[in-house]
């Protein structure tokens, strides 16, 4: 299986990234609800660009021919929180540690399908609610996941965080590596969900996708 592509540099204007859970809710007699996971919760994306030059235009279609192509995918994430919260200035992580800190950082341990314990961090590196942490095995096989409380490296730069939705440990070890600029994880195009007019009054391109889950 060929490497998912990036997601080209394009005038973007909506993203739309959300985690979906699958699960049934049965209502049953006497009041009572009982709910059941249907399966592994993957993400699904929107994203939509402002008016476009033809230049702009061709990225996106080569974007779409390669990236729909037979068993082919490319590498999502949320445009609107392309790294932690407290240090998106609209430039890529940067910082110094025991090397120059680029976003790229350690599993140190896994407590749970919930809880990890991330390293290589500088020292009071700042995490906030809904925050995105991407673990990687490998270009294909990757885990995207959003802190669900405030977590800040301490002097060794080591923090403990919270994520949701569960971690796959039967897929994923301390062998992964942490990433938090541009955390993304692997999708597909939906079918059928392209959209791209060529015309003065609406040049304006769009799609949906959804996660791909490889092992």
């Amino acid at each position: 299986m060929a490497d998912p592509i990036p997601l080209p540099m394009l005038p973007w204007r909506d993203c739309q990234f959300d985690a979906i859970n699958p699960t049934d809710v049965s209502m049953m007699e006497g009041r009572l609800s009982e709910e059941q996971a249907a399966g592994t919760p993957f993400w699904k994306a929107q994203y939509t660009t402002n008016w476009m030059t033809p230049a702009f235009y061709g990225l996106f279609d080569a974007f779409v021919m390669k990236s729909s192509s037979r068993g082919a995918s490319f590498i999502g994430y949320d445009l609107f929180r392309p790294r932690p919260i407290a240090h998106n200035n609209g430039k890529p992580l940067s910082g110094t540690k025991a090397g120059a800190f680029n976003g790229n950082a350690v599993l140190q341990s896994i407590t749970s399908s919930a809880a990890i314990v991330v390293a290589g961090l500088p020292a009071g590196f700042k995490l906030s609610p809904c925050d995105y942490v991407e673990l990687r095995m490998s270009q294909l096989v990757r885990s995207l996941h959003r802190i669900v409380e405030n977590a800040t490296a301490n002097a060794s730069g080591v923090v403990s965080l919270s994520i949701m939705f569960g971690l796959d440990t039967q897929h994923f070890t301390t062998a992964a590596s942490v990433h938090f600029e541009k955390p993304s994880c692997v999708m597909t195009i939906d079918p059928g969900s392209v959209a791209a007019p060529k015309s003065w009054a609406g040049r304006e391109a769009s799609f949906s996708a959804t996660e791909m889950f490889f092992s």
